[in-house]
């Protein structure tokens, strides 16, 4: 099957990550990136005196010229993609998510590129590398096959693709495609829109977080910034908090948050507003809000699109994260996330110590964790390890 295929050899000195199990081949590690081969072409890789190191999908247009499928060989079994996607399944069974999860964390699961979220009888696809849109199909028989799903949405929007070469699209694969999908979480029901949403519509990776934290909520006055559709939100109200404010910037998912919680009876207990966090930061500063939160939710967007971003992305958390210490009382909470594989889990706790100490507060770590099991970390690729959550106590000032 492989005799024919096109292979790439590494650059001396390159070999050191391949042998820690690194699945992505960086483009000044290859002796020669031959851009005649076309994008997202299965290539062989040789290390530098001529050993198999791998095989995996070449992309002479991409920084990330290679992403490797198998390690040292050059055998590729057939039916790879219905084989790792079967296994990620049967993973996900054992957490007892399945119906409603992340099914596929792409090279955490053994497929670069590809992430697959199940809402039920919905699935939305998401590809990233210029391989696996060769392979959709592939993909596509696979996924219905194993979930048996009505519809099958490719959302294809992710501004990565265009490191790839990728053109940006929606398309319905398979099946029909409702317009929502309701969701079970932690015992909370959740409307999720399919289309003309956040990423792939639902933050699946922070189920485990949202349970984690309602046994703090009891009698609190708690604000969630970037609220989205509710989900912490409705988790503070259910989890007996004395009142809760969702806030977000966009006007269809303070809708969307307002129905999710009244179809779990909270309707009366949380206030959704259109708002920038920002401002409303900005405001509660100033003395301007007629009544302050002692709990506060910080969960901003990715911002940081590369490493060159990653620095202002550092500044932004440590503004939001100062101000939100800074109004908190002693004893109230802010908890607080970061969703990039840029930001390693240290430059994030430094960058809230000295948002604390800026502020002139005194704050404890409650809790450190991360992304749900679903959204599993591969020990030898640090980049799969993106989302921080802190929960962090005032203590003094």
């Amino acid at each position: 099957m492989h005799s024919t295929i096109k292979n790439l050899k590494l650059r001396p000195g390159a070999e050191k990550r391949r042998a820690h199990g690194h699945l992505w081949v960086f483009s000044n590690e290859l002796e020669l990136v031959d851009t005649a081969i076309p994008p997202g072409t299965i290539c062989g890789l040789l290390y530098p005196g001529g050993k198999p190191a791998g095989i995996g999908f070449f992309n002479p247009k991409s920084l990330i010229a290679m992403r490797l499928l198998v390690h040292n060989t050059l055998d590729l079994p057939k039916d790879f993609i219905k084989e790792r996607l079967a296994a990620a399944f049967e993973y996900r069974g054992t957490l007892g998510i399945d119906r409603s999860c992340r099914v596929c964390f792409g090279e955490s699961d053994g497929l670069p590129g590809l992430v697959v979220d199940r809402y039920g009888d919905a699935v939305v696809v998401e590809i990233l590398s210029a391989g696996m849109e060769l392979l959709k199909e592939e993909i596509t028989a696979a996924l219905t096959d194993l979930l048996r799903p009505r519809g099958i949405l490719y959302k294809n929007t992710h501004q990565f693709r265009q490191l790839e070469g990728l053109k940006s699209y929606e398309e319905t694969a398979f099946g029909v495609m409702p317009e929502k999908a309701k969701i079970t979480e932690n015992g909370l029901d959740y409307w999720v829109p399919m289309a003309d949403n956040q990423k792939t519509g639902w933050y699946f990776d922070q189920r485990e977080n949202r349970a984690a934290l309602a046994p703090f909520f009891k009698g609190r006055k708690v604000l969630d910034l970037h609220t989205y559709l509710g989900a912490f939100a409705i988790t503070a109200a259910k989890s007996g908090a004395a009142s809760v404010w969702g806030v977000d910037s966009s006007e269809k998912a303070i809708e969307m948050a307002t129905e999710n919680a009244e179809l779990n009876k909270v309707g009366d207990k949380i206030v959704f507003r259109k708002e920038k966090a920002e401002r409303l930061l900005e405001a509660m500063e100033a003395g301007q809000l007629p009544e302050s939160p002692d709990f506060i939710l910080l969960d901003p967007p990715n911002i940081v699109r590369n490493k060159k971003h990653l620095p202002q992305a550092l500044k932004m958390v440590a503004r939001m994260a100062g101000t939100a210490i800074k109004v908190l009382p002693r004893g109230g909470y802010l908890a607080v996330s970061t969703c990039s594989h840029h930001i390693s889990r240290g430059m994030f706790m430094e960058t809230l110590a000295g948002a604390a100490a800026k502020a002139g507060k005194k704050a404890v770590l409650v809790e450190l964790r991360g992304q749900a099991k679903d959204h599993p970390v591969l020990l030898s690729m640090p980049e799969t390890e993106y989302l921080h959550f802190a929960l962090l106590r005032i203590v003094q000032g």
